[in-house]
Formats: structure tokens, sequence, C-alpha cells
């Protein structure tokens, strides 16, 4: 299922979480999703990350929409992180704000130019 000519590889992937969330809550999720990030990139397989608010689509009137874009090296280092962080790291968010967003997520693989 390769999309792209024989001979040319790469293995990066993003792992890309849209976020909606309560206004309410913006800033005070905001203050613990920059370290919260920090804390992903320092793991091992990551190559770094970027965040965005979403423009577009719009975030429906008192909700803020945002996405993280982590960058990893490659398909297995998304496994270990989805097998051996996630749960723990997924938890601290419901636990602050458990009910005040919504994540969803979805996996990219980078092509070549």
């Amino acid at each position: 299922m390769s999309a792209h000519p024989a001979g040319e590889t790469t293995s990066e992937v993003i792992y890309e979480v849209e976020l909606d969330l309560d206004a309410a809550v913006a800033d005070e999720y905001l203050q613990w999703l920059r370290p919260h990030i920090a804390e992903i990139c320092a793991l091992p397989g990551f190559l770094g990350a970027d965040l965005h608010e979403t423009l577009e689509p719009a975030a429906a009137d008192g909700r803020v929409a945002l996405c993280v874009r982590y960058r990893l090296r490659d398909p297995a280092a998304l496994e270990d992180y989805l097998r051996e962080h996630a749960p723990r790291l997924r938890a601290d968010g419901m636990a602050r704000f458990g009910g005040r967003f919504n994540a969803s997520r979805r996996v990219l693989r980078t092509l070549p130019r």
C-alpha cells in the first residue's frame, strides 16, 4: 500500500491530537498543555511538536479548538508511546479537565517530497 515511488521511503510519522475544549477552561488548559507537550517530546522517538489553534472549521460558540502535531521518527516510536506512556498521560488530562474537553487522534505518515 505504498503511495510513493519504489526506492523512496520515509518512516517519520505525525501523531495529531485534535482538542475541543470549553472556552471557560482554555487558559488553564493551555497552562497544563504546554508542559504536557514538552513531557511527551522528551520521550524517546519524538522529534518535536507544534501547537495550533484551529481556525477552520471554527469552534462552536463557547468552545476553543486546538491541534497538537507531534513528529516521531517512526511507527515503532509511536507504538511504544501508545503502549508505555499514553494511558498515564491521558489519565492526567482527564483527571484535571474530564468532561470539559474532547480529544480525537489520527496518525499520518510523511511522504517524500
